[in-house]
């Protein structure tokens, strides 16, 4: 139509140059998009006017002006309209559509202008897409151009108009393709792909079918992308690569093209064609391309994953259809080096040179990740089917569809192992990123699968293969391993297992390392050790990864490189974990150390300074397991340790000498104690480390050689220490000694005396002589050394630095006055001497008159008296000095200086005092004391204090307040003060203050009720703010605790002091709260109150004391009750965190920790077992145990009540579901305790709870309450016997619970007075439910009845008497049920439920014990194993004790070796063999979809009829020729159609005659355009609608997809819809403008893609209906 407009227009007005002008827009305007397109079409009109001189009379001359005025045009009016569409940004449709009326009015005019106009704009643009100065734009956007410049996307679009105007100039083609190459590279993300599409593809497009110009521009952007990703292996750049590729792959993969043939390679009459040809790239042979698409099997964002997998695909099918070995054959290797002589003959080929070259040393190389052989096509194209399976498969996030598709895994890597022996056609590399791409799964279950799919990977024993995957595994494969989650048990594990994935790392660890080549095993360690060091781990993986370590065969692999790897993981990795984990990981890895350390290349001195970073207090403690096998380790090495060479030494000589454990330590011994002469300048206080590694290396030294024959401990102690003693000996005297090495002397000595002490746990015989004869030694010097300290501390410590000094005296004086206490003649001298001169000394410095300016010196005095008054307190209470000692006496006298007035003070003037801070000064500078040390005071400070409250919490006890100062208001006095410290002290430094206020509470209690609730109230707020300090927690709540639950607070009742016990019960309730994110704080309260209440050593028995102590718990019957059903439900990491510290605990001797690490009972369970415990001591003959029992029966009883009535239905393992359970196993407990009218009372709402509904477990328990019940208390069989004849309608299963008491008659009936009436009875009640409508009903009622029936049948033949005709009705009636029950499923479950364990194996009085009722009942009712009690935890109370009316354990195992299971449960279907393809769910994409061969004639068909009726459509043009099921394209078809959609592009117009597209179309293909565009034309055609200026959008999540309810429609939009399977392909991903997401909230994720178009129609029409309707009202307007 456009020709004959323009045809006609030239033919009746012939002045076109007036009428370019009329349609030409002023320079500088912003014309009408309109205006553009027409300007555009009459130029186009003018081609064959213009280039046929016969067919216009235009004269030369005119034509020659015309085209004057058309470069004119381009250069005044296309090129600055261009680059003001650039600088401003308007409106994003507007300018795109402008954008592509400018260029096609550029293409239309350059072909008309001169030959060298084409080029000359293409160098005027070129500049745009080039970058300047090197440098890269921010991501985010494009930066404005400058004057004159357009911007990257506007040029794209230029130069794509230009390209068949350039085909010619191969040069500039080449030129424009490196500055797109530089856009790639520098550009922001969304620029990128029109920077690809617009030029790469059109370029290409332009340069001809398979010429030698195509082949030089694809050799130069493949050498280019390849070595750009060699230099950079980034995420970014892998992503940007893989575009381009993707862009490029019908060019650069393209069957139809193929150079290589076996036929045609030796033919002999090659042309210039051929040589053409050979210029070919192959990406095949690049190493480099399959690097690129490895990295892309395995990067994060989906697209880049997709794109690679569709270049995979295309070349393994390229490589099945040219049947051509691949690398080159031999014969086709010797031709390379003249296919590069040839192109160094061309200049346009010269590009090719640099690309050529790097694949013939690719190749050369011998490292070669794809290989194609014709002869194995068959197996070649069934792995890569395999590979291309799992890959897709993994995109899944479902594990149920994952799994399935495992198995191709391992086919893969069984074809992998059996080529591994012949030709190597499959790279190992391969299988890797299977692997790499589970580990980077969203989900965890996937992630685990992949896990430990490699952990049982059969092929690593093979050392090729463990070699190719030692990088992967201290790579990727480390970093997964630090995923916690991984490590949760599996099913069917228990608590206290090891978890399957921690069991497999052992055994994978082992064999792997074993597998690998000898001379890689240490590099590979060292490596993997390093990624242990290298960032945070989290405590669970790391345990088990050092415990891996440690399982490893014993090798020689680390050297000192190896041990400063260790000394990181254990300095940095694992300080902030749990102690608990923290101890058995350093375990794991000193073993690893033990097992792996090449001692040739280690000296002691390396080995002794890595064992110093092994804690005592976790790990290495003396006596233990690990201990005596470092002791072993050092005797079987001894000798063969690196020689250390000393300096100035024969460095010769001393190779060879071989150095002794006992050498060495006699060496640094010495070399410790040589210290340089005193300069007389204050020192501080050497290094502590120094100390405690000598002292480890002398006890190691010294178990070492006492387990060898004939060796005196005692002579070898003398000996390593001689001169330590000799210099302790000479520490009073000498007053030339250096104190530094007197110092270092009492730094070792205390190190020796603290490490040689062995737990008590693990201490023998041997232990205790070594520090026996260390202690002989010590006691010799004991007077010496105290004359030393007790001087020090007597007046020469007054300098700043002497605070730290006094710490170490102190330490050293605690530790020889606990030493002597075993001596007595030593003992007396201290007590009578010592301490009270120390005593004194320090009381008469506190004494002291205060000074008006603070000096250090006498700030430190009054610091290290408070210190030493602070030590000798604990001591006394320790009983390590006897109360009757004169130091008790000398104390008393600082009892009445703390509670001595000041004149001017009513309060107690020396409690809380304070250090002053010393002025700094030029006395300061004098005494060598810097300022910073200053920055210490508050430290020193804070100390002072709560060495003062460690003195008054001492003396309150062991003295009282003085008589002088007893009376109501010292005590109020003193508690203000205690309330006082508490805000002044820091949150760690408060026990001291808290053990004060312990013994003064109570006293204030009635009186000072206000004062009280203030000091509790301000106590338990610390402790809350000391919940994240694990180490100053628990000491202070357990101070806290007793303290504010002292027996005489808790024997307050509600008519006294009610808010203060208000205010306790609130601390309760929080406490309760607490407790649900940190174990264990629940169990320190109720132990301490259970024990309060019942003391252990008191039993059961009744006193006036005992009465009044134990009336207090009525006032906190709640808390008893929260405590039967406690148990918080944790979150998954905090139940990993339980369950491995329960494994740990199990580990016994083979991980120190266990022994080392005291344990708070922070177990979960332990409330319960606590309380469970207590209610087990309860007596029903003491009338206070007997109420407290029923109290807690009935609240038991309302909270389970409340709960069925508050939910009908609850899950298995919910809370709900748990509490109930623990109420009623509770009830069992105490139901052998409970009196006979207690229970007829209770009995209706036991009845009541049985006929809820309830899970398994807890009717089970119900109906053992009931049997229990009625056995001992028969005369209800009556009241049971009614439960049968209520009406309850809604729970009409629930009297299954009443007929599984009478499947246990037989128990019952002994008990029961007119036997043969209530057989009677419970037979006629049994029949009439044999017939109910309920299958679960009948079945219970079958089985009650064959077991009554049985018991009648016994009472008969004994001449009990019969039952008449019923006897034949019932016989009758079990006869048809055993024939009913004899097919199908009602068969199998009539045998299970008499195999069921309530019915066969349990025995309801038998059993009866904690052990069935806490733990083998749980178990055999998959309760979750949480829930489990084991009898051991009752054993490990001291509190429990064993009650005759119900046993700990079971007398016999039966019920406890059952396996859990109920009659309920169906089978399994079998699973039928299944072929090749059969067990996978998803639906895999078939092999050859979107790549396989078409019929390349194929063209674009026009519009088809479409009636319009007058009905307006959109520009909305819908592209569905991916998809191919009739169905979905019938439903699409409809949707187009209704709400107007301007076409719709279907693959094949046959679709049209389907019965299946017509059943959803319902006619509307009559009425709606169809076109027809084949797939592989897809990518023309899409150029084509961009070209027209169409917005083309996919469906597509993407990290740049724009949400639906944000994204605006441009009018002209192109919806391009993906196939059902595999979605839009990766080639033409690249070509979207917009990729749009539907925002989801579900699981599933991803739509039908019917659903999904009709989404993205209706947002379009919502968006332009309002804009149309607007139109139409104005045009009838």
């Amino acid at each position: 139509m456009n020709s004959v407009l323009i045809d006609a227009i030239l033919r009746s007005s012939p002045d076109i140059e007036r009428l370019l002008e009329s349609l030409s827009w002023p320079s500088g305007s912003w014309p009408e998009t309109e205006r553009v397109e027409a300007l555009a079409a009459f130029v186009e009109g003018l081609g064959p006017p213009l280039a046929d001189p016969d067919a216009t009379p235009l004269s030369a001359a005119r034509r020659a002006s015309v085209r004057v005025q058309l470069e004119s045009l381009v250069w005044t009016r296309c090129l600055p309209l261009l680059a003001a569409i650039s600088a401003e940004p308007g409106e994003a449709a507007r300018r795109r559509a402008l954008t592509a009326a400018a260029c096609r009015l550029v293409s239309a005019c350059v072909p008309l202008c001169g030959e060298d106009v084409p080029g000359r704009v293409a160098r005027s643009v070129l500049p745009s897409l080039s970058l300047h100065g090197g440098e890269e734009e921010e991501e985010g956007g494009e930066e404005p151009p400058g004057p004159g410049r357009l911007g990257v996307e506007v040029a794209s679009e230029l130069v794509a108009a230009l390209a068949p105007s350039l085909a010619a100039d191969e040069h500039l083609t080449l030129a424009i393709i490196s500055a797109a190459l530089s856009c790639v590279r520098a550009r922001p993300d969304a620029l990128v792909s029109g920077a690809t599409v617009r030029l790469l593809l059109t370029l290409l497009n332009c340069c001809g079918g398979g010429g030698a110009r195509l082949n030089n521009a694809l050799t130069l952007v493949l050498g280019d992308l390849c070595s750009w990703h060699r230099a950079d292996r980034s995420p970014v750049v892998t992503e940007r690569a893989l575009l381009c590729l993707t862009a490029i792959s019908d060019h650069l993969l393209n069957p139809h093209s193929l150079p290589c043939s076996s036929s045609s390679s030796s033919s002999s009459s090659s042309s210039s064609s051929s040589s053409s040809a050979a210029c070919e790239p192959h990406p095949r042979l690049s190493l480099q391309f399959w690097r690129m698409l490895q990295d892309g099997l395995t990067h994060r964002d989906g697209v880049s994953r997709k794109r690679a997998l569709y270049l995979l695909k295309r070349g393994v099918a390229l490589s099945e259809g040219q049947q051509v070995d691949c690398p080159l054959s031999p014969s086709r290797e010797g031709e390379m080096p003249k296919t590069l002589d040839r192109l160094q003959c061309n200049y346009g080929a010269m590009v090719c040179f640099v690309f050529f070259h790097s694949l013939v040393g690719s190749v050369a190389g011998g490292e070669t990740l794809f290989r194609w052989a014709p002869n194995r096509s068959k197996l070649l194209r069934e792995f890569w089917e395999d590979y291309a399976l799992v890959m897709e498969t993994l995109e899944e996030n479902q594990v149920h569809v994952v799994r399935p598709v495992l198995n191709r895994i391992d086919t893969l890597i069984q074809t992998t192992v059996n080529d591994g022996q012949g030709r190597g056609l499959f790279h190992p590399s391969w299988l890797l990123c299977v692997y790499q791409r589970m580990f980077h799964s969203e989900n965890k279950s996937l992630m685990r699968e992949g896990v430990c799919h490699l952990l049982e990977l059969q092929v690593l024993q093979q050392p090729p293969f463990a070699l190719a995957f030692s990088q992967f595994i201290v790579g990727p494969f480390m970093d997964v391993l630090s995923e916690s989650s991984l490590f949760h048990r599996s099913v069917g594990q228990s608590v206290g297992d090891c978890p399957e994935l921690g069991a497999k790392l052992q055994v994978f660890m082992a064999t792997f390392f074993s597998s690998l080549p000898s001379e890689h095993r240490g590099c590979v360690l060292l490596q993997l050790i390093q990624q242990l060091g290298s960032k945070h781990w989290c405590a669970v993986p790391l345990l088990f990864l050092s415990q891996a370590l440690a399982k490893l065969p014993p090798s020689p692999l680390l050297g000192v490189d190896g041990l400063a790897a260790l000394r990181e993981v254990l300095c940095c990795t694992m300080i902030t974990h749990q102690v608990s984990l923290r101890g058995a990981a350093q375990c794991f890895l000193l073993n690893s150390a033990l097992c792996l350390t090449d001692v040739s290349a280690a000296s002691l001195d390396d080995i002794f300074s890595f064992l110093m970073y092994f804690r005592a207090d976790e790990s290495l403690c003396r006596g233990t397991h690990i201990w005596n096998q470092v002791c072993a380790w050092l005797s079987d090495n001894e000798g063969s340790f690196k020689p250390r060479i000393v300096d100035g030494g024969d460095s010769a000589g001393s190779a060879t000498k071989k150095e002794t454990v006992r050498g060495y330590v006699q060496e640094e011994m010495h070399a410790y104690l040589r210290v340089p002469a005193s300069t007389g300048q204050t020192e501080r206080l050497p290094d502590p480390k120094e100390a405690d590694k000598l002292a480890r290396a002398i006890l190691l030294c010294v178990d070492m050689e006492k387990s060898r024959p004939g060796t005196e401990i005692g002579n070898t102690l003398e000996s390593l220490l001689s001169p330590l003693l000799d210099t302790l000996s000479r520490v009073s005297t000498n007053i030339y000694l250096p104190l530094r090495k007197s110092d270092k002397s009492l730094q070792l000595v205390l190190r020796l005396l603290q490490l040689g002490r062995t737990p008590r746990s693990v201490g023998g015989e041997q232990g205790e002589t070594a520090i026996v004869s260390m202690e002989k030694l010590v006691f010799k010097l004991v007077d010496p050394i105290q004359d030393f300290i007790s001087r020090r501390l007597c007046g020469e410590l007054q300098e700043l630095f002497d605070v730290e000094r006094a710490e170490l005296y102190l330490s050293v004086l605690t530790q020889l006055v606990d030493m002597c206490s075993s001596a007595p003649q030593h003992h007396l001298k201290v007590g009578q001497n010592y301490i009270p001169k120390l005593i004194k000394h320090s009381l008469w410095v506190l004494q002291e008159p205060s000074q008006q300016i603070p000096s250090v010196a006498h700030q430190v005095a009054r610091a290290v008296a408070m210190a030493s008054l602070a030590t000798v307190c604990g001591l006394v209470e320790q009983e390590v000095i006897g109360t009757r000692s004169e130091a008790i006496f000398a104390l008393e006298a600082l009892n009445d200086y703390f509670y001595s007035s000041q004149p001017c003070q009513s309060s107690l003037g020396n409690f809380n005092k304070r250090l002053l801070k010393p002025q700094t000064g030029d006395s300061l500078c004098d005494l060598g004391v810097p300022g910073s040390l200053l920055q210490d005071w508050g430290r020193i400070a804070a100390s002072f204090m709560r060495d003062q409250w460690i003195c008054l919490s001492f003396l309150i006890k062991a003295v009282g307040i003085p008589e002088s100062s007893r009376s109501p208001d010292t005590l109020k006095a003193a508690l203000s003060c205690s309330v006082e410290a508490l805000a002044l002290l820091p949150s760690d430094l408060v026990l001291p203050a808290l053990a004060y206020m312990e013994t003064v509470l109570p006293q204030l209690l009635i009186h000072e009720e206000a004062l009280c609730v203030e000091a509790v109230t301000l106590s338990w707020e610390l402790v809350q703010g000391l919940s994240n300090n694990a180490h100053d927690f628990w000491p202070a709540l357990k101070g806290f605790i007793s303290m504010a639950f002292h027996h005489k607070v808790l024997e307050l009742s509600h008519s006294r002091a009610l808010t203060l016990v208000a205010t306790l019960k609130q601390i309760a309730t929080e406490l309760i709260e607490l407790s649900q994110s940190k174990s264990g704080v629940f169990g320190v309260l109720l132990q301490h109150c259970c024990q309060t209440w019942l003391p252990a050593d008191r039993g059961g028995g009744s006193s006036d004391g005992a009465d009044t102590a134990f009336s207090s718990v009525f006032s906190h019957i709640n808390m008893l009750t929260e405590a039967c059903v406690y148990g918080p439900v944790f979150r998954r990491d905090q139940r990993l965190i339980q369950d491995i510290q329960t494994y740990v605990e199990q580990l016994g001797e083979e991980c120190a920790g266990d022994v080392i690490v005291t344990s708070d009972n922070r177990d979960d369970q332990f409330p319960r077992t606590c309380v469970l415990a207590f209610l087990s001591r309860l007596e029903s003959s003491n009338l206070q145990h007997e109420t407290l029992m029923e109290d807690l029966v009935m609240a038991l009883l309302k909270k389970d009540n409340d709960i069925s009535k508050s939910k009908v239905r609850y899950y298995s393992n919910s809370l709900q579901h748990r509490v109930k359970n623990r109420v009623w196993q509770t009830l069992l407990l105490l139901l052998p305790k409970l009196r006979e009218e207690f229970v007829a009372t209770l009995l209706n709402r036991v009845f009541e709870a049985g006929f809820c509904s309830n899970q398994a477990s807890v009717k089970y328990l119900i109906e053992w309450m009931m049997i229990l019940i009625l056995v001992r208390h028969p005369k209800h069989m009556d009241s049971f016997c009614g439960c049968f004849s209520m009406d309850h309608e809604k729970t009409k299963t629930s009297v299954c619970t009443f007929l599984s008491v009478l499947v246990h008659f037989n128990i019952i009936l002994p008990q029961l007075k007119e036997k043969a009436a209530q057989l009677r009875k419970a037979l006629d009640i049994i029949l009439q439910w044999c017939f109910n409508h309920n299958f679960s009903v009948r079945l219970y009622a079958l089985l009650a009845l064959k077991r009554v029936w049985s018991l009648a049948e016994a009472r008969a033949e004994e001449g009990a008497g019969g039952l008449g005709g019923l006897s034949t009705v019932i016989k009758a009636c079990l006869n048809q049920a055993e024939a009913m029950q004899s097919t199908g499923n009602a068969k199998k479950n009539w045998i299970r439920i008499q195999e069921h364990f309530f019915f066969g194996a349990f025995h309801p009085i038998r059993d009866h014990s904690v052990e069935t009722i806490f733990h083998t009942f749980p178990s055999l009712s998959e309760l979750a194993d949480d829930e489990w009690i084991p009898p051991w935890k009752f054993e490990k109370l001291a509190c429990s004790s064993e009650s005759p009316s119900l046993p700990l354990t079971n007398p016999t195992p039966d019920l406890s070796q059952l396996q859990p299971g109920d009659w309920i449960q169906q089978d399994k279907s079998e699973q039928d063999k299944e072929e090749r393809w059969a067990e996978v769910q998803k639906k895999i994409t078939p092999w050859r979809l979107g790549i396989q061969e078409q019929e390349p004639e194929l063209q674009l068909i026009p519009q088809q009829r479409a009636a319009r009726l007058g009905k307006l459509h959109g520009a909305l043009l819908v592209v569905a020729s991916l998809i191919d099921k009739p169905t979905n394209l019938g439903g699409l078809c409809r949707t187009c159609e209704i709400f107007g959609a301007s076409a719709l592009v279907l693959d094949t117009l046959r679709h049209v005659g389907d019965k299946l597209f017509q059943s959803l179309s319902v006619s509307s293909e009559l009425w709606l355009p169809l076109l027809e565009v084949k797939p592989l034309e897809l990518s023309d055609f899409l150029q084509v609608k961009k070209s027209e200026g169409y917005c083309i959008v996919g469906v597509e999540q993407t990290a740049n997809s724009q949400s639906l309810q944000d994204y605006k429609f441009p009018e002209k939009t192109l919806l391009l819809l993906g196939n059902e399977r595999e979605g839009i392909p990766a080639n033409l991903l690249q070509m979207l403008d917009v990729c749009v997401e539907i925002p989801q909230q579900g699981v599933i994720r991803s739509l039908n893609v019917h659903v999904s178009a009709a989404l993205l129609i209706w947002e379009y029409t919502r968006q332009h209906l309002a804009s149309g309707s607007a139109e139409v009202d104005a045009k009838r307007s």
